[in-house]
């Protein structure tokens, strides 16, 4: 019975060997924990974002390339204040210009598929343009299919329904149908991202327990009894000694003993896995997602000249399709500081052009397109089809 016992508390030690509450994994567990059709969680895109960085950069670089634009009114004083409006309305009360409330939207509106904006007047002029936090905004159906309620939070944490809901800026990216929040452009990229930081952090495992290049000493006694009687101490001095000579502090030192000690490096003879063709696979799906041509992300995958125009033209397509998107928030903002300011006119936005072409190309097209033209005038002043 006594044996019994003691194999028994042998078996429930090595049972608690592995710690339970060790660290495992990347660091960012949200996306391990992503659950499908459950995807409009701001947390689990914010850290989708941090997570994987090229993720990031082509977000940031489809906000730069939405562009600029102008607004053209029949009235020449009412342009010439929404100029001045543009350039001098708060943002947040951390910076200046719609541009830059545009841009936070536009960012706010392909990362988490939905974004909530206001305009914050005095009853007489518009003070700033506030960028809402999703979590503190709530959107929900009312009794017509065809009416939205924006709740904002309180101090207490319940929804309240806001007072002034003509001054809510709200724009939903690709909805789904009966849906009242948007989809992500991220959307089904945690599963991917998933397995590449997963590549990623077995990297870095890897190579710190094999770049970091660690030994393993084996001190063997002789067939004497002497040698064996002091095998312990000798092992100690060898540990010593070769704790000394490893020393990062000081000169290099050199590693003497006597007797069969054997040196190697633990992890050389591992062979690490390629990574480099796994990688690739998860990019492409990831470039492939965002709808960015790989070159503009600093990818030097094999393309031709001929692809890469193509992929531009592709890109400038996007764009102006997010551009159709962020159109009505622009002229509802425009049309209230008009309100406002007692006048009531039409206007236009006109963006300007995308330009994803090199400037020689375009100048060449331009002056194909002045030689026709100036051809056509002297055969008879006919216009070509693009002009009829």
């Amino acid at each position: 019975m006594a044996l019994r016992k003691k194999k028994k508390a042998e078996g429930s030690e090595n049972a608690l060997a592995v710690p339970q509450t060790g660290k495992n994994g990347h660091p960012f567990l949200s996306l391990s924990s992503y659950v499908p059709g459950f995807s409009n969680d701001a947390a689990l895109f914010k850290s989708l974002r941090e997570a994987v960085p090229i993720i990031d950069a082509a977000i940031g670089k489809l906000v730069r390339l939405l562009g600029t634009f102008k607004v053209k009114c029949e009235n020449e004083y009412a342009e010439e204040s929404l100029e001045h409006f543009f350039s001098e309305v708060d943002v947040g009360g951390t910076r200046k210009g719609i541009y830059a409330f545009v841009s936070s939207f536009f960012d706010e509106l392909l990362t988490f598929g939905t974004a909530v904006g206001e305009i914050v007047t005095d009853g007489v002029q518009i003070r700033s343009l506030y960028l809402s936090d999703l979590r503190n905004v709530s959107l929900k159906a009312g009794e017509n299919p065809l009416e939205i309620i924006i709740s904002a939070q309180n101090e207490n944490g319940t929804f309240i329904p806001v007072k002034y809901p003509d001054l809510i800026l709200r724009s939903v990216h690709n909805p789904e149908p009966g849906k009242i929040y948007g989809t992500s452009i991220l959307k089904g990229l945690p599963f991917v991202s998933d397995i590449l930081l997963k590549i990623f952090n077995t990297i870095g495992i890897n190579w710190e327990r094999v770049g970091n290049v660690r030994f393993a000493v084996t001190y063997k006694p002789q067939n004497d009894a002497l040698d064996k009687a002091y095998a312990k101490d000798r092992a100690k001095q060898v540990a010593a000694q070769w704790r000394k000579a490893m020393e990062k502090t000081g000169p290099v030192k050199d590693f003497v003993a006597v007797g069969d000690v054997q040196i190697k490096a633990i992890g050389a003879d591992n062979q690490i896995l390629e990574s480099e063709v796994p990688v690739r696979q998860m990019l492409e799906q990831i470039v492939a997602k965002l709808g960015i041509p790989p070159f503009l992300l600093g990818l030097s995958w094999s393309t031709t000249e001929r692809m890469s125009s193509q992929q531009a033209d592709i890109l400038t397509s996007e764009i102006e399709s997010y551009q159709r998107e962020i159109e009505p928030i622009i002229r509802k903002i425009c049309k209230t500081h008009l309100l406002l300011n007692g006048l009531d006119c039409d206007f236009k936005i006109e963006w300007n052009d995308i330009t994803l072409q090199d400037i020689s190309e375009i100048s060449k097209s331009r002056y194909y397109e002045a030689q026709t033209k100036k051809l056509l005038n002297e055969i008879g002043g006919v216009k070509p089809d693009y002009e009829n």
